[in-house]
């Protein structure tokens, strides 16, 4: 089983090149996805969060724990050693999820698998990975794409930028680098031909 790593920062088109691996029948883990899971209501994450930061947790009309996501993000944003203590926090439970897909892919006899992880190199997941994908993006088109999203404004755009590991870092540990900032159809060929090459 090949364990193909894919990362990059806020922006750069990774979710865009998950889906393109998804269509060419690899199973990828979407940490993301998995972070979300885990702070949606009533989410194993949600009574660590709300001890670690009071008033970001609140209780709905069923008595689940909900989580204030703008007043967390703001916090994260605004204090330092919120984000680390953030991190401690979601980052044992999100690798959790990910070694039980490991062993379910494995029992299925996959041939290929993606790690979508933002955090790759950070929390030492790329030593896990036969082949490291960075995506890319020119730094206008990377701001132009999230502030489409809606929820932040250019200053929290910056400031998660700013936190990241830097885009040319994430280049120079990269086995392949696919630039997403030309067209997407220059992306999803690039994926494609790596796929075959992988599989060959």
């Amino acid at each position: 089983m090949h364990i193909l790593g894919l990362t990059g920062g806020i922006g750069m088109g990774k979710s865009t090149a998950a889906a393109a691996f998804r269509r060419a029948g690899a199973r990828v883990f979407d940490a993301d996805a998995e972070v979300h899971r885990l702070q949606s209501p009533g989410g194993t994450a949600l009574p660590l969060i709300g001890a670690a930061f009071p008033g970001t947790v609140h209780r709905d009309a069923q008595g689940r724990r909900v989580l204030d996501r703008a007043t967390l993000r703001t916090r994260a944003l605004a204090q330092p050693q919120a984000l680390p203590r953030l991190e401690a926090i979601l980052h044992p439970l999100v690798r959790q999820a990910e070694r039980a897909f490991l062993a379910r892919a494995h029992r299925a006899g996959a041939r290929l698998v993606v790690l979508d992880v933002p955090l790759l190199f950070e929390t030492g997941l790329d030593r896990q990975a036969d082949t490291v994908v960075v995506v890319s993006a020119p730094r206008a088109v990377q701001i132009a794409r999230v502030r489409q999203r809606g929820r932040m404004d250019a200053g929290q755009i910056l400031a998660v930028i700013a936190r990241q590991m830097p885009d040319a870092e994430k280049r120079r540990r990269a086995d392949v680098v696919v630039r997403t900032g030309l067209s997407r159809h220059h992306a999803q060929r690039a994926i494609r031909r790596l796929i075959r090459r992988l599989l060959a």
